[in-house]
């Protein structure tokens, strides 16, 4: 079938397609010129060709029972299918409070309510992510004496998942109240969208001295039940603020709704998820536990199972030159202490670190490197990957509801970076070279019952979070991690990720491959301050793990820019100039304790 008949039929068969919005036809024909399973997403055209076309035959030819097939059939979604972890959780060892179903925040009790059991109240399926809609949602079972808290909403274009959190007063009945009323946010009866119904979104009407942590959704106009939900005594709440984008016109011209979370999040912050939804300005608050004792926060030997069930596999590139070490390694091959001023008379570091200056701050006055000798350094440069280990600091975040492990990897030496200049691939010599390199992942995990729900990937001076929906596991509940080539940044999933804009940035290239690490195999707990486990005196060092790189960056650029012309030449270098210095690597980084991650929560 040529071009021009595929684009009459696709034209032809736009309303039998359904309600799958097509791109412009005119890029239709980059679509078939190979055979692509029935599953994978189109590039060129950014849509499904599973839901929207079945099997692409080669030689640029489209089956028309295809289309009818297509038309015949519902087309899921996939938040049509709730997500499950891919084993069974363990059986959690004997303790206090952790994975007990129910935290205590100081006489409120709180449920984690799963979505995956609850009630459809609404959905549309225009607007929001890939332009799928999103559905809200209420529990379908809450304990006997628990109450609903609010609604819960969600994307359309992820499995379903997620949770909300149902509460029990369990003192004089004055910490939970009835909302006195309702106020109508917002309703979907103007909109000209694809949509289950009528949608209302209503704000509870708090008495005074209480606050509304969640909205309600109802798919009539009729105001819901005054004992639907409950609100909250002030002195229990925390500020909340907007966090994921839901559904909306993503811009002024309409509502749009968000997850909402605690303005303060961090180990000593009590501020808790309610899992809810907010409306664009409205008020909500979220939970505050009042309790403050870390009962509920896994015990030594919880953690242990907690990591031997969702531990990483970390994967390297198959070019991966500078692989990661134990921190007692590479201190043991020779790595030096210098001092500021005595520069002449560097000192080997005792395998434990107990010569190295503890605690005070990023002064400037010690540094570490890699031994004097060439042969040493270039050994050294390149880690030992079977003598590596991963470090652990577990911490608790959002009130204690959660437990998250930081998983600390140690390199002695971060590669030369690679950027990417639309078509043309350049090396950047010595750009992004420095010595000691620390990265992690974080594992989030719920203490009400000990389920991963999160995986966070550090990437140089930034990171992003990734639902466990969205995870790539192997060996049961363990996520996999891709680190990329020479800088290890860590992303969930394999390929090329551009670090700028415009087609200019920096390579980030992660494969996986043969070289792998099973952290569960290598890893030791390093600190965990609830529990008062003794830190290691290399954790304490609070100064730089490399030295200071001196090189001339405009000279730099000079080499490596002399194939490059008029705007990209000008672009390139204003992007080069640009780069943060953790991705310039002028200067060795500092250890993860003096991370603002450290007390705080990831980006």
């Amino acid at each position: 079938m040529s071009t021009s008949m595929l684009n009459a039929v696709l034209s032809l068969h736009l309303t039998s397609i359904g309600d799958w919005p097509l791109p412009q036809v005119s890029s239709y024909s980059q679509c078939f010129q190979t055979s692509l399973p029935a599953s994978q997403l189109c590039s060129s055209c950014n849509i499904n060709i599973q839901h929207t076309f079945g099997k692409i035959e080669m030689g640029n030819c489209l089956k028309l029972s295809s289309l009818r097939d297509v038309s015949k059939r519902n087309k899921a979604l996939p938040i049509d299918t709730a997500f499950r972890l891919p084993s069974p959780l363990p059986e959690w060892p004997p303790g206090e409070g952790f994975a007990r179903e129910t935290i205590d925040l100081g006489g409120i009790h709180v449920y984690q309510c799963g979505i995956s059991s609850s009630t459809k109240v609404w959905a549309t399926h225009e607007g929001g992510a890939e332009n799928l809609g999103a559905s809200f949602f209420e529990p379908s079972w809450i304990p006997d004496g628990y109450y609903m808290l609010g609604s819960y909403a969600q994307p359309n274009n992820k499995l379903l998942s997620g949770w909300v959190l149902a509460a029990k007063d369990d003192t004089d009945d004055s910490l939970l109240k009835q909302p006195v009323d309702y106020t109508l946010v917002w309703s979907s009866q103007s909109l000209k969208i694809k949509q289950d119904g009528i949608g209302y979104i209503w704000l509870p009407v708090a008495p005074q001295g209480y606050k509304a942590v969640g909205h309600v959704v109802t798919n009539t106009n009729d105001k819901p039940s005054l004992d639907k939900t409950r609100c909250v005594r002030s002195d229990f709440t925390d500020e909340s603020e907007n966090s994921t984008w839901i559904w909306g016109p993503g811009n002024a011209n309409g509502i749009n709704f968000f997850g909402s979370r605690p303005v303060n999040r961090g180990t000593q912050d009590m501020g808790v998820c309610v899992g809810t939804f907010v409306a664009q300005d409205s008020r909500l608050a979220c939970l505050k536990n009042v309790k403050s004792n870390l009962s509920c926060m896994p015990n030594l030997t919880q953690i242990e199972t907690l990591f031997q069930a969702y531990s990483p596999w970390i994967y390297f590139h198959p070019k991966e030159t500078y692989l990661p070490s134990s921190v007692s390694w590479f201190f043991a091959n020779g790595a030096l202490l210098y001092t500021k001023g005595e520069e002449s008379k560097p000192v080997p570091i005792e395998q434990t670190g107990s010569n190295l200056p503890q605690g005070g701050s990023n002064d400037g006055n010690y540094w570490l490197d890699l031994p004097m000798d060439e042969a040493s350094k270039e050994r050294v440069k390149k880690g030992d990957l079977r003598d590596s280990q991963v470090y652990l600091h577990v911490k608790p975040m959002l009130g204690a509801t959660y437990s998250d492990i930081a998983i600390w990897v140690f390199y002695p030496f971060n590669g030369p970076a690679k950027a990417k200049v639309e078509v043309i691939d350049i090396p950047l010599r010595k750009i992004g070279e420095h010595v000691g390199d620390w990265e992690h992942v974080t594992l989030r995990v719920s203490n009400f019952n000990g389920e991963l729900h999160r995986v966070y990937f550090s990437q140089h001076s930034g990171g992003s979070w990734v639902d466990a929906s969205d995870l790539e596991f192997q060996g049961g509940n363990k996520p996999c991690a891709y680190t990329s080539l020479h800088g290890h940044a860590m992303y969930s999933k394999p390929g090329m990720v551009l670090q700028g804009s415009g087609g200019i940035g920096i390579r980030n290239d992660t494969a996986k491959s043969t070289i792998v690490m099973d952290t569960g195999l290598q890893y030791s707990l390093v600190a965990a301050e609830y529990l008062g486990v003794v830190e290691p005196p290399w954790l304490n060092y609070f100064r730089k793990w490399g030295p200071k790189i001196s090189y001339d960056l405009a000279d730099e650029v000079k080499k490596v820019d002399k194939i490059l012309r008029g705007k990209l030449k000008t672009a390139f270098e204003k992007f080069i100039k640009g780069l943060p210095n953790e991705v310039l690597g002028e200067e060795g980084p500092t250890g993860p304790k003096v991370k603002r991650n450290w007390k705080g929560d990831e980006v």
